[in-house]
């Protein structure tokens, strides 16, 4: 009974710093978001000189499921939460890794004359939203949430595939902008591949709550 209950107690840590990790990813990219939309440098500046916060509960989050593996040896139910935070935290952690790529642009383009960047910012509120559901279904072990977060994966590759046509039409057109353009593209592409990483996380909370591996499976989510 006292062993069950340490395992208890040391997997609820572990969730919470998860958790933590996760809470500062999001945060990590809104902010970013924020200082690409409104030229705010200084925020960009924030979310780098706050990344070392995002690797540090990493590498907890790394140390706590070792210690769990080695002297808890989890069974079932438990041995699959576990080994799904494993996977989970480094996809958190190249999310916030994006987030700090797109505020390196905000402060390249903080003094550039003003551009459009609606679709951007459209784009990267629904990735934020999908990063926040996707937390709080892991939090509740929600498989029928996460289901739904993957289809959303669609909503992200739409944009990109209109945003990519706009702004290589803008650089043939335009060429004095082509710079700027291939700037805003590349963070583009990072909302893109976070909306990839938000996916793999709702996979991994499937596999969690249902034992059920549904990666490469989209298209059976998708008809079902």
């Amino acid at each position: 009974m006292k062993v069950h209950r340490h395992l208890d107690e040391e997997l609820e840590r572990l969730r919470d710093t998860v958790l933590r990790l996760g809470g500062e990813s999001e945060a990590a990219l809104r902010r970013a978001m924020h200082s690409l939309s409104e030229r705010d440098p200084a925020a960009a500046r924030e979310v780098l000189a706050h990344d070392d916060v995002v690797d540090e509960l990493e590498v907890e989050v790394d140390r706590q499921c070792i210690d769990i593996f080695v002297l808890r040896q989890p069974a079932a139910r438990d041995l699959r939460f576990v080994m799904s935070v494993t996977k989970i935290a480094p996809l958190l952690e190249r999310i916030a890794d994006h987030a700090c790529n797109i505020a390196r642009t905000a402060i390249d383009l903080a003094d550039e004359p003003e551009f459009n960047g609606r679709r951007i910012a459209q784009m990267g509120e629904i990735a934020s939203s999908m990063l926040a559901e996707a937390l709080d279904a892991f939090t509740k072990s929600d498989a029928a949430a996460a289901r739904e977060i993957i289809l959303r994966d669609a909503e992200i590759n739409n944009l990109y595939n209109e945003i990519f046509s706009e702004l290589i039409g803008m650089m043939v057109t335009s060429p004095n902008t082509a710079t700027r353009n291939a700037r805003l593209l590349l963070v583009a592409k990072h909302l893109e591949r976070i909306g990839d990483y938000v996916t793999d996380i709702s996979e991994l909370t499937v596999y969690m709550a249902e034992a059920a591996i549904i990666k490469h499976q989209r298209d059976k989510l998708e008809t079902a």
